[in-house]
């Protein structure tokens, strides 16, 4: 599973924690062809050799292909962690015992 920065600041309060995603059949399917676009085009390049070589077409390729990639991932939900849906059962139990 990818890992990637959010954000979210609540989130990012402990550094290098890693943020997990629900990652939906759909963008797991899109993310799949994508990867494989990516590695294409990358393989494609590695055999050519020098990166003078290569149009600029294929390169701004690759980053787009990259961004759709960041874009995709990042739309999927934030799995809360062990931590945090502990913290939030404990605050809704003693929401209640306040009332």
């Amino acid at each position: 599973m990818l890992m990637m920065p959010t954000r979210n600041r609540s989130l990012n309060a402990v550094p290098n924690r890693r943020i997990r995603r629900r990652i939906t059949p759909q963008a797991g399917r899109a993310l799949e062809i994508l990867a494989h676009a990516i590695e294409y085009l990358e393989d494609m390049h590695r055999d050519e050799g020098s990166l003078l070589v290569w149009e600029k077409a294929q390169m701004e390729a690759i980053e787009i292909l990259k961004k759709l990639n960041r874009e995709i991932y990042a739309e999927c939900p934030v799995v809360p962690s062990l931590d945090e849906r502990l913290y939030s059962l404990i605050g809704r139990i003693f929401k209640r015992e306040d009332r």
